[in-house]
């Protein structure tokens, strides 16, 4: 069970990204071409309360968000979320802070590059398999693709990681792209340098050279098939520490409950995939690459 100092500590540092991010906003405003004043109409809950809660449920504690919400956070935590609104509005105000959220982990709950990165991507099944063909919600986006453990209907999360074991940045695409797609690279190489870890699925000539123009050395190990070469004994040993990616991907699905099949609408489902990688930046037990040793502290989210 998630304590009231964890959600306090959340919501600091949610509400201090989210006034900043407001004050920016006001700033760069543009007046309507017809001058007129448009309607905007003030939820009772205010945009980090909304992230917050959101966020808080992917720890982990509850399955149910509609249980979670009614028991835990109306009457648990009424006195942190005084003004919370029905259980139907407030899945109508989800959608509301979709660029607060894509904007704090971008700016805010992301680490950023060391030189020691690791890639590696992930199925999102949304159904089984079986009843792909009646699913509704994701009909004409949800694609089948094949990953190490079978078919699937769904979706792909790529993901790249530093050796501290911090999110970099991400890419969601439909379940049959390739992982050595050059518009995933295009999203995933833009804040990379250094050394680049990852598994034989990434082997590829032309993608070696692209990153290596963009200033990435990509480093994997080599197929049975393939003639041996000489490896540096420093990437031999970071290959072996390909785990953290691994273990990454474990807990966002596990802990963070990135996979599960009920959902109703598009919008709450990628909502729910940014709220699980938010809720996974304030883990406490993130795996490392390299124990007792930091060549750099990247930690963003410190509130003091």
């Amino acid at each position: 069970m998630i304590t009231d100092y964890k959600v306090t500590e959340i919501f600091c540092a949610v509400d201090e990204f989210c006034k900043e991010f407001d004050k920016q906003i006001d700033k760069k405003s543009l007046l309507s071409s017809d001058g007129k004043s448009r309607r905007y109409r003030k939820a009772s809950l205010s945009d980090s309360e909304i992230m917050t809660i959101l966020i808080v449920f992917q720890f982990g504690s509850f399955r149910n968000f509609k249980h979670y919400y009614l028991f835990f956070i109306r009457e648990h935590l009424k006195s942190c979320f005084p003004n919370a609104v029905s259980y139907n509005r407030f899945v109508e105000l989800e959608s509301r802070v979709f660029f607060q959220m894509m904007f704090f982990l971008n700016l805010s709950a992301f680490g950023r590059c060391t030189g020691i990165s690791f890639v590696d991507s992930t199925m999102v099944p949304v159904c089984h398999n079986l009843r792909r063909y009646a699913n509704k919600v994701f009909k004409g986006l949800a694609t089948d693709g094949k990953g190490t453990m079978g078919w699937c209907h769904g979706f792909k999360l790529h993901l790249v990681c530093n050796d501290r074991g911090e999110i970099i940045t991400f890419c969601f695409t439909g379940a049959n792209v390739d992982d050595r797609d050059p518009k995933v690279w295009a999203v995933l190489a833009k804040t990379l340098y250094g050394k680049l870890f990852a598994d034989r699925g990434y082997i590829s000539p032309k993608l070696f050279d692209m990153l290596f123009e963009d200033g990435v050395h990509l480093v994997t190990g080599i197929r049975a098939n393939m003639k041996n070469k000489l490896m540096p004994m420093w990437d031999k040993v970071m290959l072996r520490k390909r785990c953290i990616i691994e273990t990454i991907n474990d807990m966002l699905k596990n802990t963070a409950q990135l996979v599960h099949s009920r959902h109703r609408s598009v919008n709450n489902f990628i909502m729910s995939m940014i709220s699980a990688l938010a809720a996974y930046c304030f883990f406490d037990n993130k795996p490392q690459a390299l124990q007792g040793y930091c060549i750099e502290n990247t930690k963003q989210l410190m509130l003091f």
